[in-house]
């Protein structure tokens, strides 16, 4: 193993944890959803949702032409995406962005790789287990903040936007079809009796 490489996992090992001083700013809520910004092509991005059920890092169509990204940027993707109630999702194929998570003090950048998909919602992204784990980010939704070591071993502490969350999350629950969790492969069904 390289030196670098040492010192990049030794960032990694770092204790990230809640305590009762991350409850201070948080408003009483009804399980909010974890919402936060980010900056990716420049520009930041709000109504990011942060959700550890979804499989894959997604970026909306509408989003992706706001941010007046080329088609040409994007490649194929081979994998299909299925949205809550089992639906296809009409995938237009994939992107790496460099993406940057700071809490005004710290900060960290990667690529992020991005499923561009062709369906309604509230959201802006939605970052899953993919870039959760490559951050080695925790998420807590009592706490509304996500937890994430930077490459120096500091912890920045990302909070999450109450208003924005709640605004999102209401518009989202607007949407017909509406996406609230997306997995790579078709949502196991049973028959109930």
């Amino acid at each position: 193993m390289s030196v670098e490489a040492q010192r990049a996992d030794d960032a990694f090992d770092v204790d990230l944890i809640f305590t009762k001083a991350d409850l201070q700013d948080v408003v009483p809520h009804d399980n909010d959803p974890v919402v936060i910004s980010m900056v990716t092509v420049g520009r930041k991005m709000h109504c990011v949702l942060v959700d550890q059920g979804i499989s894959a890092d997604v970026m909306f169509w509408t989003t992706f032409n706001k941010l007046q990204l080329s088609p040409d940027m994007l490649r194929p993707y081979d994998g299909c995406l299925y949205g809550f109630a089992g639906d296809q999702l009409e995938v237009r194929g994939h992107l790496e962005l460099r993406t940057t998570f700071t809490d005004g003090i710290a900060s960290r950048t990667e690529n992020i790789r991005y499923v561009v998909v062709n369906a309604s919602s509230a959201y802006n992204m939605l970052l899953g287990r993919p870039t959760l784990n490559r951050l080695g980010a925790v998420p807590s939704a009592r706490h509304m903040k996500i937890k994430l070591p930077d490459l120096a071993g500091k912890v920045i502490t990302i909070k999450s936007d109450q208003k924005e969350a709640k605004r999102c999350y209401e518009n989202n629950l607007k949407i017909k079809k509406g996406v609230f969790m997306v997995t790579t492969r078709p949502p196991y069904t049973e028959e109930v009796m």
